[in-house]
């Protein structure tokens, strides 16, 4: 982190050394099939032209495994699979807030995606065959306009590596890459979520103003207004009043820190949890692997959600969110309201309860 998080690349070989994938390519084929996954498939042809198709995927929509030239990429796959989701969280040495997804891509021989530029960190985590990654820190930033992707006019390289199985890269945002698969191959991509400002300005105004009172505030008052010769001219009072109010609604630090943090953990669209009544007991608990769940000084945000907790209650679910499982005995030493609090997430389909132990 200190030497090469957001500054350089780092190629790390034997990452994860014997590595094997976590989901055959049969499975990742199926998971492109569903209407609840997001998917693209990237080809070329023989004469250069490429295509983007978005899923879902019928069995039939996609290109024998033989066809060189073409790439599917799933979105999301530590949604849907408890083993991609372990995998992901062994790079929790990056705050949760920063921390997106596991996307993995299934490549045939010459596969990839073109050349293009990120604006966010990524691991590149190779889990099988081959793929040969061209990246360069100065380049030209125009791009293609005879293809669907956001891909590079021109693209030198400056440095060149291939990646086995069980070897990784890391590239910081802003390096332009280029990776072909060497054969069959199989790469796994951890992202990290990077918003603008603007965007996220934009989202937190939004929340605090959906939650604002229709009716709250006093209502625009001109009793010195004159008779005017320039009716279409907006009054400068009428504007001041406009900023006055923006300036209050963005001027309280503790709702836009609930909102941050709600915000942060607003399940994506295609997320759905079982939510059905289920029997509590006093056992360990885990959180369902699509929970999102963080905190501050003040809060816990689950899934958009979010809940005053301090004292004991607090550092329990504090516990919660980090270890993203709870001992059984903390469990049972939980005060009433903490114990209600994850009845009501159990029932939510939020977390789980770990299977008794067999005698």
């Amino acid at each position: 982190m200190r030497r090469h998080w957001q500054k350089r690349p780092l190629l790390i070989r034997a990452a994860l050394p014997g590595f094997a994938p976590i989901l055959s390519r049969a499975r990742l084929f199926a998971l492109a099939r569903s209407a609840d996954v997001e998917s693209r498939l990237v080809a070329r042809t023989e004469r250069g032209r490429w295509t983007l198709a978005h899923g879902p995927f019928a069995r039939a929509a996609l290109p024998p495994p033989t066809r060189p030239r073409w790439t599917l990429l799933v979105q999301g796959v530590d949604l849907h699979d408890d083993r991609a989701r372990e995998l992901l969280a062994a790079f929790r040495f990056v705050p949760d807030a920063r921390l997106d997804d596991l996307m993995i891509s299934w490549a045939s021989d010459g596969g990839g995606v073109g050349p293009h530029v990120d604006d966010y960190d990524v691991f590149l985590l190779q889990a099988r065959g081959r793929r040969r990654w061209r990246i360069a820190r100065r380049f030209d930033r125009a791009l293609r306009t005879d293809t669907p992707l956001k891909m590079l006019r021109r693209f030198a390289a400056e440095r060149e590596h291939v990646l086995d199985a069980g070897d990784m890269l890391y590239l910081p945002p802003g390096w332009a890459h280029d990776g072909v698969a060497e054969g069959e191959c199989m790469t796994y991509s951890i992202g990290f979520r990077a918003p603008r400002r603007a965007d996220l300005a934009a989202e937190l105004v939004e929340r605090l103003v959906a939650e604002t009172a229709a009716g709250d505030g006093p209502l625009y008052r001109d009793p010195r207004q004159r008779a005017t010769s320039e009716p279409a001219r907006i009054p400068e009072p009428l504007r001041e009043f406009a900023v006055d109010a923006a300036r209050r609604l963005v001027a309280r630090t503790r709702d836009l820190g609930r909102a941050l943090g709600e915000t942060l953990t607003q399940p994506k669209a295609n997320v759905r949890f079982d939510a059905r009544p289920r029997r509590w007991r006093a056992a360990a608990v885990v959180l369902d692997r699509r929970t999102a769940m963080l905190y501050d000084g003040e809060r816990i945000f689950i899934n958009g959600a979010s809940h005053v907790a301090t004292g004991r209650d607090g550092a329990l679910l504090r516990g919660l969110a980090d270890r993203r499982r709870l001992e059984a005995r903390a469990v049972r030493a939980a005060s009433p309201a903490a114990s209600a609090r994850l009845r009501e997430w159990l029932s939510a389909g939020w977390l789980r309860l770990e299977p008794a132990p067999r005698r």
